[in-house]
This record gives structure tokens, C-alpha cells and sequence, in this order.
């Protein structure tokens, strides 16, 4: 169904130029670099300053908290994760709410490439690797005040239920098929049955998928949105085996991790790449790109059942 939240607050040109110059009046150009937006999803603004800036801005207040997540993650993890080559969203400019902006805010440094939800998930086998080694700079113990996350890095049983009445839900509906339903069902069953993760939390993306990747055709630029981060599993993050590869990519991305997770990990993996599916498939009929998105991750699933 039809469902992105709308805006609780206009964001317009004004109102981003108001705040730089009112927070970050030495930051170059503030006042004279072009200015447009250049994405609004569900959480977010993000107007492009200029070739070289972006302006983050939460577009609704149950989003505010996460730039305060990035805010604090990416000093810590950000320049870890850029060691390996592959961008992020280091915040240069932490923006606080003012009278005419209720939240936090950000600049950071723009990141060049395309939407990896824009490139062919065959183009995408060279993201393999560099993947893979972004994720082992990030997946390192967490402290014990790490942002917490109701949904992201927990153990499967506790969105039983909610993945339960969703795969429901799209059977009634005909959304998919009984086939393609006892797939979805047989993945999230192996993760539940596979042993949990028992070591101590590491830090993990939260939404780690083809749209929060910036690539160049076959070349990992960047990784981006870093407000749900948490931690606790990584196979929340290895999901993204099944989201953004082909068998081969898949392959390729599995064999570059080593032996940095085990196979239940990865079973798990399956289990939440299942339930990605499953959200996509129910909550994106306004997000063409993200319900194709659902149904070529159910296809990947499939391959493997």
C-alpha cells in the first residue's frame, strides 16, 4: 500500500540557506553555491550545496533522532570505513534546531556516483570486495551506550510476529504467490531455527541496502544514511547479500568476507533479507524502485531454496 509519511515541516530553499548562514557562516559558499533538492525519502531532505556539499535535514520528527545518531556514529566509525576507500557521510557542520527548524541537522561532503539502486544488480559484482572490507571496519565491538534500535541487529524471534502478519497480508492480498510465499516463510524459519548470535554487540549499519550505496557502475563509492545505526547481529547488515547481488556478486561478496562470520550468520542473513523483502513488498506502492527492489531480493531468496 500507498504509505510514505508526509512532511511535518516545509522544508524550502529559504529555510536551508537561513540555517547555514545562520550556523555555519564560515563554511565556503554558504551563502552563494547553488542550492536545490536533490531527494526527499521517508525520514529526509537532501539539498545539494554547490558540486561539493549536501544539507541533511529529518522532514518529520520521529526521523530527528537518527541524525543525532549520525551525528555521533560517524566520528567514530566513519573514518575507520573511509580507510578502506568506500565514502561516508562525515558530518562537517552539526546543525542544531533553532525558531525556525525544530531539529538537528547536517553538512556533509557529497558523495559522486549514482543510487546503487540504480545499477543493474549484474553491474553490481564489483562492489564485492570493497563491500566486504567496509563492513569489517564497521562490524568491531560497540560500546555499551551504542545507539539503540528497536528493530535493527535483534534476534529474529522478536519480529516473528510482525513478519508473520506481513507475509499474511501480501498472500491475502496477492502480492505474491503461494510459491513465492513458502519461500519467504522456509527462509525466516532456517534463521529462527540456526543458533543466535551469542558475542558481544558489534556496530551495524540498520539499513544497509542498494539505496544507502553510492557507486559508480561497478565501483563502491560510498555508504550512506547511518541513522539507524545500532548495534548487536551483523547479519542484519549481511542481508544485503541477498538485496543487492546476484548469485555471482553474492558468491563474490560471501568468499570476500573470509571467515569473518559463520554460517549460521549468513542463515540469518537469509532470514532478514527475507523480511526486507517482505517490508518492501507490503509499504512501497509510492516507491516503484524500492517494491522492484522487494521483488528481485524475493528472486535471490528463491535462488537458493
Amino acid at each position: 500500500m500507498a504509505d510514505k509519511p508526509a512532511a511535518e515541516v516545509d522544508i524550502d530553499e529559504a529555510l536551508v540557506r537561513r540555517l547555514l548562514l545562520s550556523q555555519a557562516p564560515g563554511l565556503e559558499g554558504a551563502s552563494t553555491l547553488p542550492l536545490r533538492r536533490v531527494a526527499a525519502g521517508w525520514d529526509s531532505e537532501i539539498w545539494r550545496l554547490g558540486d561539493e556539499l549536501a544539507v541533511r535535514l529529518p522532514r518529520r520528527a520521529v526521523a530527528a533522532p537518527l541524525v543525532l545518531n549520525e551525528h555521533r556514529s560517524l566520528a567514530i566509525l566513519g573514518p575507520a570505513i573511509e580507510a578502506t576507500g568506500v565514502r561516508t557521510p562525515i558530518p562537517l557542520v552539526r546543525g542544531a534546531p533553532d525558531e525556525s527548524y525544530p531539529w538537528a541537522w547536517s553538512v556533509v561532503r557529497w558523495i559522486e556516483g549514482a543510487r546503487g539502486l540504480d545499477v543493474p544488480r549484474g553491474d553490481r559484482r564489483g562492489w564485492a570486495g570493497p563491500l566486504a572490507t567496509a563492513l569489517a571496519a564497521l562490524h568491531t565491538l560497540a560500546p555499551a551506550d551504542h545507539p539503540i534500535n528497536p528493530v535493527r541487529g535483534r534476534a529474529l524471534a522478536t519480529r516473528a510476529r510482525v513478519f508473520a502478519e506481513r507475509l499474511e497480508a501480501l498472500t491475502a492480498a496477492r502480492d505474491v504467490d503461494a510459491r513465492e510465499a513458502g519461500i519467504l516463510a522456509r527462509a525466516w524459519a532456517d534463521g529462527i531455527r540456526t543458533a543466535a548470535w551469542s558475542r558481544a554487540p558489534v556496530w551495524i549499519h540498520g539499513d544497509l541496502h542498494p539505496g544507502n550505496l553510492v557507486a559508480d557502475g561497478p565501483r563502491l563509492t560510498g555508504i550512506i544514511d547511518f541513522g539507524d545505526v545500532t548495534a548487536g547481529d551483523p547479519a542484519y547488515d549481511l542481508a544485503v547479500a541477498w538485496l543487492a547481488f546476484d548469485p555471482d556478486g553474492r558468491e563474490q561478496f560471501v568468499s570476500a568476507t573470509g571467515e569473518g562470520y559463520d554460517r549460521s550468520t549468513w542463515t540469518r542473513a537469509r532470514a532478514w533479507a527475507a523480511a526486507v523483502a517482505v517490508l518492501l513488498l507490503s509499504h512501497s506502492d509510492d516507491e516503484p524502485a524500492y517494491e522492484g527492489l522487494g521483488r528481485s531480493a524475493l528472486d535471490e531468496i528463491a535462488s537458493g531454496d
